[in-house]
C-alpha cells in the first residue's frame, strides 16, 4: 500500500472518530470528551494536509521548482505541529473553565466506550502510518503518525478520568486530566517542530548522517587529494549532498568523472533518495583558492 493510500486511511479513520467524540461529548457533557473531539478534528485536518502534501511532494522537478517539491512535506509537518499547539492551548482553556464551573457527567460509560474505541483505531492506524513514514522518510506522514499516537494516549487518559469520575463523583477530575493531557500534547508538538521546521531553512543533516557520508568519501581518499565546501540539507524525504573534490592535476576528465561516480554510488547505497553533486577540481586550481575548508 503506497503512502497516498495510507494517508487517506488516516483521513477516513479520523473522520469517523471526530463525529463520534463530539456527539458523545455534547451528549454526556464531558469537556474532556469534547476536547478529544476537537483534538481529533485537528488530527483530521493534519491527515488531510498530509494526504495532499504527500501527493504534491512526489511530483518531479519542473521549470519553476527545479529542486522538486520535497519541502512541501516540511511545510505540512510544521503546519500540523502548529495545529497541535492550538489544540493543546484550546483544551487547557476549556478545562480551566470547566474546573471553575464543574458539572455532572451523563452516562460516563458511553464516553468511556467511545474513548477506548478511538484509542484502538488510532493505535492501529498510527502504527501503519509510522511504518510507511519510516519507509518513505516522509515528514508529513511522521507528523501524522504522532498526531494519531497522541490521540491514543489522550483517549485512554479521558477514559480513565471518566471512570474515576463515575467511581468517586469528583467532577473536577475531568478537567484536571484534560489539562495534563493538553500539556503532554504541547510538549510532543515542540519536539516535532524541532524536526520539521529546520529543513525549511536548509539546515544540515544530523551529525550522525554527515559522519556516515564523510566516512564514505574518505574511503576513496587514495583517489583524491582533499575535499571542501561540504554541504548537506534535507528536502522532504530526500537528502541533498554536495562538495568539491580536489584530484591530481594529471587526471583526465574521464578518470575524475569515474571517481566521482564511485563515490556517488556508495553514498546512494546508504541514502537511496539523496541527490549528490560532486564538483571535481584539479590540484593546480585548488592551490589558487584562498579560502580552505578541509573536512578530511
Amino acid at each position: 500500500m503506497n503512502s497516498s493510500k495510507i494517508a487517506f486511511l488516516s483521513v477516513m479513520s479520523n473522520s469517523l472518530l471526530v463525529v463520534l467524540k463530539i456527539v458523545v461529548g455534547v451528549f454526556t457533557g464531558s469537556v474532556a470528551v469534547i476536547s478529544e473531539g476537537i483534538h481529533s478534528s485537528l488530527d483530521l485536518a493534519a491527515s488531510l494536509i498530509a494526504f495532499v502534501s504527500v501527493r504534491i511532494s512526489k511530483k518531479p522537478a519542473d521549470k519553476i521548482h527545479r529542486y522538486g517539491h520535497g519541502k512541501v512535506e516540511n511545510i505540512s509537518g510544521t503546519i500540523e505541529t502548529l495545529l497541535i499547539f492550538v489544540a493543546g492551548i484550546w483544551i487547557i482553556y476549556e478545562c480551566i473553565h470547566k474546573l471553575m464551573n464543574p458539572e455532572p457527567i451523563k452516562l460516563p460509560f458511553l464516553g468511556i466506550l467511545v474513548m477506548l474505541f478511538g484509542a484502538v483505531i488510532n493505535f492501529i492506524v498510527s502504527k501503519i502510518v509510522h511504518k510507511t513514514a519510516k519507509e518513505t522518510k516522509s515528514m508529513a506522514m511522521k507528523s501524522n503518525a504522532l498526531h494519531l499516537l497522541t490521540d491514543v494516549y489522550t483517549s485512554l487518559g479521558v477514559a480513565i478520568s471518566l471512570f474515576l469520575v463515575n467511581l468517586t463523583g469528583w467532577y473536577v477530575l475531568d478537567p484536571i486530566i484534560g489539562i495534563v493531557l493538553a500539556i503532554y500534547i504541547i510538549v510532543e508538538a515542540y519536539k516535532l517542530m524541532k524536526e520539521s521546521f529546520p529543513p525549511l531553512l536548509d539546515a544540515s543533516l544530523s551529525e550522525d548522517e554527515e559522519r556516515v557520508i564523510l566516512h564514505i568519501i574518505n574511503s576513496h581518499k587514495q583517489g583524491f587529494i582533499e575535499y571542501h565546501n561540504f554541504r548537506t540539507r534535507r528536502s522532504g524525504p530526500s537528502e541533498w549532498i554536495d562538495f568539491h573534490l580536489v584530484v591530481p592535476s594529471y587526471y583526465n576528465i574521464h578518470k575524475a568523472h569515474d571517481l566521482c561516480d564511485r563515490i556517488e554510488q556508495d553514498i546512494l547505497r546508504k541514502f537511496p533518495d539523496s541527490e549528490v553533486l560532486i564538483h571535481p577540481e584539479p590540484e593546480s586550481e585548488r592551490k589558487e583558492t584562498s579560502h580552505v575548508e578541509d573536512y578530511t
